[in-house]
């Protein structure tokens, strides 16, 4: 299967060396020789030359709003549009957020504030795609302040939290899902993460906050369980 990475952002220059960029780490979560990995800089303005050249996309997070005036945002829309239906589309964080405001739904900056840290989410429906014993909940890390507001028409709630009502979408017959919480974070990165932003965007108080909620163990396995199903058809 060839899968396309829609890169829209990158860590903090500090902490690639020992976690990689974000490419690398969808890649590590769901197996380096799992599919034929194709990477498209998309904040460079660099897309799929047609909706089809791979069989389906990941579209990862980054530091942009999916509403900032940038000219790389609207080519990138259409190009979601163009492909909604016509290969496999799973966002993550701002992939979920840019995935939302495309098909019709509405991103704001939200006045509830940061999410930092790991959070819980209830599991709303379950699909063919959740694989495994079902779960009535999923704890993954959560880093961001912009929220989806508003569901796309045609869109269902698969993952919600009281912080984050919207956390989890389904475009159920289209092949598109997308999540604001993040699987392909591994703990320590999300913990480093965290730390690189105290004093700027984040307070020392929410930072300790964000790095005392981890606990022993998470549900990312899981959720990568459910995204390599998704793409290979099960859903």
């Amino acid at each position: 299967m060839k899968l396309g990475i829609l890169k829209t952002g990158r860590p903090p220059k500090a902490c690639v060396p020992d976690f990689g960029t974000y490419p690398e780490m969808f890649e590590a979560l769901l197996g380096r020789d799992a599919y034929d990995w194709r990477t498209f800089d998309v904040e460079a303005g660099e897309l799929p030359q047609s909706p089809t050249a791979c069989d389906g996309y990941l579209i990862t997070g980054g530091a942009a709003g999916a509403y900032d005036p940038l000219p790389w945002i609207p080519p990138f829309e259409d190009f979601l549009r163009a492909t909604r239906g016509k290969a496999a589309l799973v966002g993550v964080c701002l992939g979920h957020q840019i995935m939302a405001q495309a098909f019709g739904g509405k991103v704001i900056k939200s006045p509830k504030g940061w999410a930092v840290g790991e959070h819980e989410y209830r599991v709303l429906r379950q699909e063919p795609w959740m694989v495994g014993d079902p779960a009535p909940t999923i704890r993954l890390p959560a880093s961001h302040q912009d929220q989806v507001v508003e569901k796309p028409p045609g869109a269902e709630v698969w993952a919600a939290s009281d912080f984050t009502p919207f956390a989890g979408l389904i475009w159920p017959d289209e092949r598109a899902i997308s999540m604001q919480p993040h699987p392909e974070f591994v703990p320590a990165y999300a913990k480093a993460l965290i730390e690189t932003r105290i004093d700027g965007p984040l307070t020392p108080e929410q930072a300790e906050q964000g790095l005392a909620s981890f606990s022993p163990s998470d549900d990312r396995l899981r959720l990568g369980g459910w995204i390599k199903a998704f793409l290979t058809g099960a859903a």
